[in-house]
């Protein structure tokens, strides 16, 4: 089993978020500054990074290394009021910049400390420094900002979205979703290409728990109002950022390698049974409670399949908001809907497939979205390993059981290495996607296929990765040639034909149902 410890967060900005914790929210201005920032070879950054499916989202021209965000927010109006500031370095000579923002109000910008003026669109807030930005140097963009935030949609297939991003609960507020979700909330380069560490400043009503990303590192009252102090150090893609808030029982515990817990559930789901016809049934927070008790087993059972676990910290988050019809890999706290957790199959079977994405998605997060397969074929896949430790049904079994879907059946149509936005999340790039993953095992040789893994995620930790970077390495390690595994099992939109012997092992298709909701 992997040895797992905390890492140390650094103590200037342990010091530095301590003292912002006793600091309120301070009045926002308006102001539109003065233009400036052209000429003398300066250009201004691109309004997006190019991504196949997405390109205005993110933005060129600099790499953020830090957002603290103080942010204070009003379930009772939904009004959130906040103060980004985004620590970044210059990639070319910027005479203007963009950061992605979506709906809210900007009230003041100031760049190094001056007032600057800036431009919007519905996605793009264009910003105009007073001085040109050189490259390779480091820049300080603060932006104060108020209003409700929009919540979005996720497209999981034609004619079918969920409710995600900025989500207004019953007593207080979700953040989660993706491919866009963090542009509903604070100014970012909102691409998973531009990693970056995190600090939560938040200020809630006195009686709500508020739990974020990373370590909580303090928390103090101000009369009716108490403000919370998270710290995320590991770099991380914005559509993992997560600040939820409202009644949490909450749950701060070590595991047995020493890894700090934050466990935050919803107590309306001790009172809310699964089944409500039936007098027996068991509740939604007793079988989320349980599995996510598992949490320290789940994760020496992947660390023994990946590699160490690749943060600081750990947990989850589960409320009971109806609405909520996913679960999200938000980095070392995922949030899960209620609704996974009616059975404790299901339940612990979710936590494997969250926890599974911390090494694929969050720590190697995908280049751009199209390969998507990166993220979710290796967590559906964690899930057929752990059913096989569980005694639940090998890996091959589920592989049979998916094979024996009709081959007319559109399951077989999406491209699962391309899937194009509107499949990105289809129930296919996750089970077929599992499928390719088997393949690659059956032709490989278990040896050489968790030698892949291990290579996969210890050398692209805390970066990216494309699906042709990890075929190039796949062959590497294993020293076969496998275009033809990789064209017939992600690139073609039909399903691949087996040897006779292993189709006709094929067994009654499992139940496609609630797993597409899987982030």
């Amino acid at each position: 089993m992997g040895i797992r410890r905390a890492r140390a967060v650094v103590a200037g900005t342990v010091l530095v978020a301590m003292t912002l914790l006793g600091t309120a929210l301070a009045p926002a201005g308006a102001s539109t500054g003065s233009a400036g920032g052209g000429g003398g070879g300066y250009r201004p950054g691109a309004p997006g990074v190019g991504d196949d499916y997405f390109p205005n989202y993110g933005n060129g021209g600099y790499d953020v290394r830090h957002y603290l965000l103080k942010v204070a927010y009003d379930p009772a109006t939904d009004r959130l009021t906040g103060v980004a500031t985004i620590s970044a370095r210059a990639t070319q000579n910027l005479s203007r910049f963009n950061l992605d923002f979506v709906g809210l109000t900007v009230r003041s910008i100031k760049v190094n400390g001056r007032s600057a003026s800036w431009s919007r669109t519905d996605h793009e807030l264009t910003v105009t420094p007073r001085h040109g930005l050189r490259k390779g140097r480091g820049f300080t963009t603060v932006v104060r900002y108020d209003g409700v935030p929009i919540t979005q949609e996720i497209v999981i297939g034609p004619g079918f979205t969920l409710e995600a991003g900025f989500i207004h609960t019953d007593d207080g507020a979700i953040v989660a979703g993706q491919p866009e979700v963090a542009a509903s909330w604070f100014p970012v380069n909102d691409h998973p290409i531009d990693k970056a560490s995190y600090t939560f400043v938040v200020t809630a009503p006195a009686g709500l728990e508020v739990v974020a990303n990373g370590r909580l590192l303090g928390r103090k009252r101000h009369g009716g109002t108490r403000t919370w102090l998270w710290h995320a150090p590991e770099p991380m893609a914005s559509y993992l950022a997560t600040v939820n808030i409202g009644e949490f029982d909450t749950r701060r515990y070590r595991t047995d390698d020493g890894l700090w817990m934050y466990d935050a559930l919803d107590p309306d789901l001790f009172t809310e049974a699964v089944d409500p016809g039936d007098p027996a049934s068991p509740t939604f927070g007793g079988i989320a409670d349980d599995s996510l008790a598992r949490q320290d087993e789940v994760l020496d059972f992947l660390e023994e399949r990946f590699s160490r676990y690749p943060f600081s910290t750990g947990g989850g988050i589960v409320d009971d908001y109806d609405n909520l019809q996913f679960a999200l890999e938000t980095q070392t706290r995922p949030v899960y809907s209620k609704y996974f957790f009616t059975t404790p199959a299901n339940g612990d079977s979710v936590v494997v497939h969250e926890l599974a994405h911390q090494w694929f998605g969050d720590s190697v997060a995908l280049a751009e979205w199209k390969h998507i397969w990166l993220n979710e074929g290796f967590a559906q896949y964690a899930e057929w390993l752990w059913s096989e430790e569980e005694g639940l049904g090998t890996a091959q079994e589920l592989f049979d059981g998916y094979y024996a879907i009709p081959a007319d059946d559109p399951f077989w149509s999406v491209v699962i290495g391309d899937p194009g936005p509107v499949f990105l999340f289809d129930s296919a790039v996750y089970f077929r996607g599992a499928m390719a993953v088997h393949a690659l095992r059956l032709e490989v040789g278990d040896r050489d296929f968790f030698r892949i893994l291990r290579a996969w995620t210890t050398r692209k930790a805390g970066g990216h990765g494309t699906i042709p970077q990890f075929i190039r390495l796949a062959e590497r390690v294993s020293g076969e040639q496998l275009d033809d595994l990789f064209r017939v099992w992600l690139f073609t939109g039909s399903k691949p034909v087996l040897e006779a012997a292993a189709a006709a092992q094929a067994k009654t298709a499992p139940s496609v149902g609630m797993e597409t909701m899987r982030r």
